[in-house]
This record gives structure tokens, C-alpha cells and sequence, in this order.
């Protein structure tokens, strides 16, 4: 009889050694150097205490300097969640840098953290990643128009995005209409002036990328928004109508400013549709 009992006495304490070994989801906040392709980028990584998980990539707006940026990063990433209506998202926000850089440059920042979202979170993290949206909030919103031309998630959202038309925008600069700003600065000393090499400026707007978007896109634009964004705003919606190479389009315009996304009852609402729907 002891014989027989000694072996299922071991086994039942082996089993219950395995049991407590296993380890539960955490929840954390962390920054982390990622690379992809050889490209480097910073991201802040929200993760709720569950290892199935879909992603929101959110990307923030310009800052004057590169020291700045972790603090937009983490700025934009709670700006983010505090609407996101659903909890079980781990939401990663981007560091694209600004300083050194021709504006629109970081666009390769920006696809290396989609691509390591996409193909090496879930090895790195031990995670197992859903769907993938993304989401940016005024040059972030350029970022994720354009990376919407390049790569399929699940869907995107654009609130108050832009430079739409750095030609107007830097000419105003350049006839002392507007305020100088490091952007159109940059490009001029390697452009020359919008007077003689327009396209220069044009291929970097935001205008020039309003075709073959992959997914479906949400643009958010506060009505009350400075007049600079909202001179080009009416042809920019209209030349994304137009695209016959694009998911579905919607557009939500609404009372408020540059950032009404994180301020208006409907956006709030709309954002949350959108993702929920997908």
C-alpha cells in the first residue's frame, strides 16, 4: 500500500509546484529603445495585465526640440487613454524625433515602430498582439496619414493633422505674414525659397499623400482651429473624397481647436466607434 501511494503523493506536489510557478499578466509602463531595419525609435509602452492584446500606436505633435519629445511622447499617450473607452488595449506612443531632422523625415522612425509592433512585440514581450490601430494628433496625424499609404492596420485615426500645405504655410513665414518656425527655416536653407522650388515643399505637405490609403481612416478637425490649418483643410478633405485608390474615409468636424479630439463629447464618441467597429 505505501508503494502505491508515494508515487501520486510526489506527483501532487510536483503539480502543485508547476501551479504556483505560473506567472500572472502585469500591468507596467516602461520606455524602451526599439530598432527595426536599422532604424531606432523610442516608444512608451502601456500594457494593461493581460497578454492577448490589440494595439493603439499613437504619435504626437511638434515640439521645438528633441529633449522634449519624451515628454510629448508620454503627453500624447495619456491624452489617448484618457478617451479610449476600451481598457484591454496596450497603447504605445512614439518618440519620433524632430530636432536634427527635414520635417517629414521621421516618417522612418515612424514605420520601424509599426513594423516592430507588428513583427517583434510579441517575442520581445511575451504578448500576443491583435489588431493594430493608430492613432496621431497634429504632426502625429500626418505621420499616421502617411504610414496609412505604406502599411494595412486596422485602422486609423488623423485628429487635427498636419502641415497640410507647407508651401502656403512657409511662404507666409518667408513674407513675414506669419511667424517663423523651424520647420519652413530647414527647408528653406536646403530648398531655397517656395517662389523658386514650390514641389520641394508640396511632395513634403500632407496634400501629397491623400491616395492608396490601406485602411480605413478617421480624420478628427476642430473647426476653431488656426486659420493656417484651415485654409487647406476644405481641399484636403475634398482630394481624400476624390481617391478611388482608398478604404473608406470619414470625416468629423466639429466646434473647438487643434486639439478638439481630446475635448468635444462627439469626437470622443466617434474614436471610440471607429475602433470598436473594427
Amino acid at each position: 500500500m505505501k508503494l502505491f501511494y508515494i508515487p501520486i503523493i510526489i506527483l501532487f506536489l510536483f503539480s502543485c509546484k508547476k501551479d504556483k510557478q505560473v506567472e500572472s499578466p502585469t500591468a507596467y509602463r516602461i520606455t524602451k529603445n526599439i530598432t527595426y531595419n536599422n532604424i531606432s525609435v523610442d516608444i512608451i509602452i502601456d500594457k494593461p495585465a493581460i497578454n492577448n492584446l490589440d494595439v493603439l500606436l499613437v504619435f504626437h505633435g511638434t515640439v521645438q526640440s528633441d529633449s522634449e519629445i519624451i515628454t510629448a511622447a508620454n503627453t500624447t499617450l495619456d491624452n489617448f487613454k484618457s478617451i479610449l473607452d476600451r481598457k484591454n488595449m496596450m497603447i504605445v506612443s512614439v518618440a519620433h524625433p524632430q530636432e536634427n531632422i527635414l520635417f517629414g523625415d521621421n516618417i522612418m522612425q515612424a514605420e520601424a515602430a509599426l513594423l516592430w509592433i507588428k513583427n517583434k512585440a510579441n517575442q520581445e514581450f511575451g504578448i500576443t498582439v491583435g489588431k493594430v490601430f493608430l492613432a496621431g494628433h497634429s504632426q502625429g496625424g500626418y505621420l499616421v496619414t502617411r504610414l496609412n499609404t505604406m502599411h494595412q492596420t486596422n485602422g486609423v485615426i488623423a485628429n487635427s493633422p498636419g502641415p497640410l500645405n507647407l508651401v502656403y504655410r512657409c511662404e507666409l513665414e518667408e513674407n513675414g505674414q506669419a511667424q517663423p518656425s523651424t520647420t519652413c527655416l530647414k527647408l528653406k536653407n536646403v530648398y531655397g525659397l517656395t517662389t523658386v522650388n514650390s514641389s520641394a515643399y508640396f511632395e513634403r505637405s500632407l496634400l501629397n499623400f491623400t491616395n492608396g490609403f490601406k485602411s480605413d481612416i478617421l480624420f478628427v478637425q476642430g473647426l476653431d482651429d488656426s486659420s493656417i490649418q484651415l485654409y487647406s483643410w476644405p481641399s484636403f478633405k475634398q482630394e481624400v473624397l476624390n481617391c478611388t485608390t482608398c478604404q473608406n474615409s470619414q470625416f468629423v468636424e466639429i466646434p473647438g481647436g487643434h486639439t478638439a479630439l481630446f475635448e468635444n463629447t462627439l469626437a470622443k464618441t466617434e474614436f471610440n466607434n471607429f475602433i470598436n467597429s473594427r
